[in-house]
């Protein structure tokens, strides 16, 4: 495997196309709804295995020298592990990587050179990742919440109450939980009655439908 055969532009091109989902709350929802539920799958498992595989092991590192080359790599650690390797532990392998990757973005002002449905992704990133400080870091991304509300266009401008809402009941898990319990099963780990009573209403933030942004 050639780092060099993969390039940010890549990853970009697939995942932010110059669709004009932005130009109405119908085609940014639709723009959520096939990220978030699966329907990357397919081609990320034709298009991208190989690019994913070396970005896990840090071969494509140096993309974050960059705003959008950070980018890039955050969405090949974070977004299309979980399609490559969707139910089995590997899916959120490279979560820790990706969530020091999306906050030294947050320091170093690369977010805020990304478009406002760019910069949720580094939001996304930082609720996925599971960790003892999981909590605080939900806290220290709020602030990015209302930086990407603010800058959204105005057809989409309701997108930020769903960023927020999104952010909320995610940080009512965690506050709750400490961890995703929905994964449990497949990171083997042995649920508490709580976690079980949880897991059988099913209403995860991952799973909870996406409205369009109008």
């Amino acid at each position: 495997m050639q780092k060099d055969q993969f390039q940010p532009d890549d990853v970009l091109a697939f995942w932010f196309p110059e669709s004009g989902h932005q130009n109405s709350g119908e085609t940014h929802g639709a723009f959520w709804a096939e990220r978030m539920y699966g329907g990357m799958d397919g081609v990320i498992k034709t298009r991208f295995a190989d690019l994913t595989r070396a970005a896990a092991i840090g071969q494509l590192d140096d993309w974050a020298a960059t705003p959008r080359g950070r980018l890039a790599l955050l969405i090949a650690l974070d977004q299309f592990p979980r399609s490559l390797w969707r139910d089995t532990p590997a899916a959120y392998g490279q979560d820790i990587k990706a969530a020091r990757l999306a906050l030294e973005g947050l320091s170093n002002g690369h977010v805020g050179a990304l478009a406002p449905w760019e910069q949720a992704f580094f939001h996304i990133s930082v609720l996925h990742c599971e960790g003892p400080d999981h909590l605080a870091r939900i806290d220290r991304v709020e602030a990015l919440v209302d930086q990407i509300a603010a800058i959204l266009p105005a057809p989409i401008s309701l997108f930020g109450d769903t960023c927020r809402a999104q952010h909320n009941r995610v940080r009512n898990v965690i506050e709750r939980f400490g961890r995703h319990p929905h994964r449990n099963e497949i990171l083997g780990r042995i649920s508490t009655p709580d976690e079980l009573e949880y897991i059988a209403k099913g209403n995860f933030p991952h799973l909870k439908k996406i409205e369009a942004a109008s």
